[in-house]
């Protein structure tokens, strides 16, 4: 019998002479090691096992030469997160939730392509088991996100009571209630208005999957912005924007910031087009930028009501160095310097 352990979802076999007479639990925990025969019987069970086009649900049942099964395997399963011991940036815990400053590079949860390494794996060795199954066996204790490269502040529930009141805070974003998100971000160009708001749905890109992009069958999307600063030489603009989330949508300031033709600094995925921008600046401004690897975003502010007391509370978050150094060198430029 073949080995079926890198099967698709679906897998046929034909009975051999080694085989015969096996119980069909057994021989399929034999040709598929991938899941345990405790498994594989309830998915017997289940009937996802048909023998020469015809249902089995009988775990006991005698396979025959010849006879051909299929089985129908379930896509391989996360693992449970585990604890990690992982440096933390803290700046409030009590015993109903945790609040932390999450450095640029770190994945908020595991994922595909990142089993490891995740806030979640930090949070669960930081928090005891105490934190497993918060809200959920894969995120536990999540109630919003952070993109990977993004920094910034961000809040995890500890008990099940503080979960179910901070989402339904993100869920509602601020808009009756006490929540708020401010970010800081350092865009290109220089905007015309001193502030603004970007009123545009966004969805998945048609033609990347792993971007999103302002689509009129999109999800409502609104982001606040002001200027805070505004940089520059000839032949070319950096603006430094507080930006104030009204919705909470994927990338959704990395995007509408490009929408309205102001990409943010270095952002890899939608100021692609703005690379060759960076020959124009002097070395002291270029130098940081090249050096940051990320978007210019931080999450520099988040505020709400907390789960148990009721009490408003409200965080803050410096730059982190990257950014300080961009900063540093932005500023040496400031546009608002008397000629």
């Amino acid at each position: 019998m073949q080995d079926i352990s890198d099967a698709a979802e679906e897998f046929r076999f034909v009975v051999d002479s080694d085989a015969e007479g096996g119980r069909l639990d057994a021989v399929l925990a034999a040709a598929y090691p991938a899941l345990s025969r405790s498994r594989l019987k309830d998915l017997i069970l289940e009937g996802a096992v048909s023998i020469d086009s015809r249902s089995v649900v009988e775990p006991k049942y005698r396979v025959r030469v010849d006879e051909t099964i299929v089985l129908v395997a379930p896509p391989p399963e996360d693992p449970e997160p585990q604890p990690e011991d992982i440096p933390l940036s803290i700046l409030f815990e009590d015993d109903h939730l945790i609040v932390i400053d999450k450095p640029a590079g770190m994945v908020v949860h595991p994922a595909p392509g990142s089993p490891s390494g995740t806030l979640v794996n930090a949070l669960i060795y930081h928090c005891g088991d105490t934190l497993k199954g918060i809200g959920g066996v894969k995120r536990p204790g999540i109630v919003h996100r952070l993109d990977k490269e993004t920094s910034g502040v961000m809040v995890a529930a500890k008990t099940e009571r503080a979960h179910k009141h901070l989402s339904a805070q993100f869920a509602d974003h601020g808009r009756k209630g006490n929540l708020h998100r401010i970010y800081t971000a350092f865009a290109w160009g220089a905007t015309q208005a001193a502030g603004g708001t970007v009123d545009a749905p966004l969805g998945r890109d048609a033609q990347n999957r792993l971007k999103q992009a302002v689509r009129r069958d999109g999800r409502e999307a609104i982001t606040h912005y002001s200027v805070t600063g505004r940089f520059g030489a000839e032949g070319w603009d950096v603006t430094q924007l507080s930006c104030r989330l009204e919705t909470g949508r994927t990338h959704q300031i990395r995007v509408h910031m490009a929408h309205i033709g102001h990409p943010l600094v270095a952002d890899p995925v939608y100021a692609s087009g703005y690379a060759t921008k960076i020959n124009r600046l002097p070395e002291d401004a270029a130098t940081p930028i090249n050096a940051l690897k990320r978007q210019a975003l931080h999450a520099s502010e988040l505020g709400f009501a907390h789960p148990r007391s009721g009490e408003l509370m409200s965080f803050t978050a410096d730059l982190p160095s990257d950014l300080e150094r961009l900063a540093a060198a932005m500023a040496r430029y400031n546009r608002a310097k008397p000629v």
